[in-house]
């Protein structure tokens, strides 16, 4: 009898040593397929917003000696006042950045840095684009457009063409300011280096390239879908839920907290509804919510981008 209990200890334990390397087997295939996924649709967005950025530059920017904010701003008036290729600019200007990058950021981040501007410098010495128009504000606009896609899709893929955020990221650190205060007074001296050594004209003009690429490369990475968070209390969390659910075809997160000093004095559990809505069904709900409960208490804040659940669905009709 020992010896077959033995045995049968044995088998069982060779069976869950089998059970749990085949489960650690294919937990790690899964992990490889997620992160060669991830590595290529990376590539393809880098590659995108070399291109991008590439075009912008030789089509637009560099023939009539327009500039941009940030690193490539510097880049570009220095090209313009020196005469000095802008791929060599483009890698020269940029590697303090990539510096950085790796301390600030990560390794990972550094190194896909490195490759992306070298091949932007690559695309820009070897590759010609025509000279689209040379009317100084479609040259501002599509420029400035063409730029900041190509510096959007690139951070989508996990890396910059312009290093400026990450100084501003270590600036805000250590002085405690926003990166956005940061970037600002960064490209006031650009611009106003920009009037000097060019002229004020260019430096005005260099203003709308940086609009416009700013506002591109704000869709390209947030997303051109605007989304709401909406925080509903009310007594009638139940239909709400449910119409939120079979009306808007949105999904729902309930979870309970305490009501405060309201109109009748008490303190007591409440259901607290959240989802997530475009802006266009903002309407939609305010009025479903009418029917339901007028008396609703409701907060709305933006979302910058959304990934899973059902916002991204068709909603229902």
């Amino acid at each position: 009898m020992p010896s077959n209990w033995t045995n049968f200890f044995v088998r069982n334990a060779l069976k869950n040593k089998e059970r749990r390397s085949s489960y650690k087997d294919a937990k790690e295939y899964r992990g490889f397929i997620i992160s060669l996924k991830r590595h290529i649709k990376d590539f393809f967005l880098i590659t995108a917003g070399i291109f991008s950025a590439a075009f912008g530059f030789k089509g637009f920017l560099l023939t009539n000696h327009f500039i941009d904010g940030g690193a490539t701003g510097i880049s570009l008036l220095i090209s313009a006042v020196t005469k000095v290729p802008l791929y060599y600019l483009i890698i020269g200007i940029n590697i303090p950045f990539i510096i950085l990058g790796y301390n600030v950021m990560s390794r990972q981040f550094a190194v896909k840095t490195a490759l992306a501007i070298s091949g932007l410098a690559l695309v820009l010495a070897t590759v010609s684009f025509p000279n689209i128009t040379n009317d100084n504000l479609l040259v501002a606009v599509f420029g400035g457009f063409f730029l900041g896609a190509g510096i959007g899709l690139a951070v989508r893929g996990g890396a910059v063409i312009d290093g400026t955020e990450v100084l501003a990221i270590y600036l805000s650190r250590k002085l405690g300011t926003t990166i956005g205060d940061i970037i600002i007074v960064i490209n006031i001296v650009i611009f106003s280096a920009a009037a000097y050594f060019l002229s004020i004209e260019i430096a005005l003009y260099s203003m709308i390239t940086y609009l416009a690429a700013s506002r591109t490369l704000d869709f390209i990475v947030e997303g051109i879908e605007e989304y709401i968070g909406v925080t509903i209390v009310s007594s009638h969390s139940d239909e709400i839920r449910e119409m939120i659910i079979n009306k808007m075809g949105r999904g729902v997160t309930v979870y309970t907290g305490k009501r405060g000093y309201g109109k009748t004095g008490e303190t007591r559990n409440v259901e607290i509804i959240y989802s997530v809505i475009t802006r266009l069904e903002i309407n939609k709900l305010n009025t479903e919510l009418e029917k339901i409960d007028p008396n609703a208490f409701i907060v709305m804040n933006s979302v910058k981008d959304t990934k899973g659940g059902m916002i991204k669905k068709r909603p229902l009709h």
